[in-house]
């Protein structure tokens, strides 16, 4: 079976082409296991498997995290798997992608950047109180698209500073938190200019800390701009991988066009035994 590695900001991935492995999607899941396995195998943060479109798209992309779970959408995923359609002749510069939380839009703007239009929100709740390791935090929550992802938005600004075993601790209880029914994705955020933030990612699926998340990004610009912290556009996100930019549309309490921009890297091409 063939595979390609791409990395985007850090948040890294395999990507299989299964329009030609025709691999059954059941057995997807496993595979996302063993091939993200870190020392046995290729490793990575989760697994996208490119599929015939069913709904009007270039193509449609079928994302598991590392642990096997389907995941709704990835902004990072996104912008690599447009990358790789473009190079490998599946859509053009401009392209739409089929994705679990609907469609994403996605634009080619040089050899290694591509911007991708995230799903809109379909839940915003800006200050839903969470109980974890025995204190409270005032958490921004949404979901993006239909399913909607999950994020929840943490203002922590010593957060770069913390232990990181213990803010790998808050980030698992705040995971967890009761007030999260599906379970969140949870970013610590703290501003560090006037339209310009850190932020660093406890991702669902990868139960840990990963390099970068894109929708986590466009959560937390979404977020901070509807809190009137930021302006919206253009906000620079610095992650441990590297700088991505994001920019929303809000009207009242509503947000709509969030558009992710940032580097794609192709790491490596190859053939693995796992199946």
């Amino acid at each position: 079976m063939r595979f390609t590695k791409m990395h985007g900001a850090g948040n890294d991935f395999v990507i299989i082409n299964n329009i030609e492995e025709r691999i059954p999607e059941e057995q997807l899941p496993e595979l996302a296991r063993r091939l993200c396995a870190f020392h046995t195998s290729v490793g990575a943060d989760g697994l996208m498997a490119v599929c015939p479109a069913e709904n009007g798209g270039d193509y449609r992309m079928l994302f598991f995290n590392s642990d096997g779970s389907l995941g709704e959408m990835c902004g990072n995923g996104a912008r690599c798997i447009c990358r790789y359609g473009y190079e490998n002749g599946l859509a053009g510069e401009s392209q739409r992608v089929e994705t679990t939380a609907g469609l994403v839009t996605g634009e080619r703007i040089d050899r290694r950047r591509y911007r991708i239009r995230l799903n809109d929100p379909s839940v915003i709740d800006l200050h839903r109180r969470v109980n974890a390791g025995g204190e409270k935090y005032d958490c921004a929550y949404m979901e993006l698209g239909r399913p909607g992802l999950p994020h929840a938005v943490v203002q922590l600004p010593d957060f770069d500073t913390m232990d990181r075993g213990r803010l790998r601790e808050l980030g698992r209880a705040l995971r967890f938190a009761d007030a999260f029914p599906k379970g969140a994705n949870v970013n610590f955020v703290k501003l560090t200019g006037k339209n310009e933030l850190k932020i660093k990612t406890f991702e669902r699926g990868v139960e840990d800390f990963t390099l970068a998340c894109g929708t986590g990004c466009g959560s937390s610009v979404t977020a901070l701009t509807l809190l009137g912290l930021v302006s919206g556009r253009e906000v620079l996100l610095h992650s441990d991988g590297g700088d991505l930019t994001v920019s929303v549309t809000c009207e009242g309490d509503n947000a709509h066009d969030i558009y992710l921009t940032g580097p794609t890297n192709m790491v490596c091409v190859g053939e693995t035994l796992e199946i």
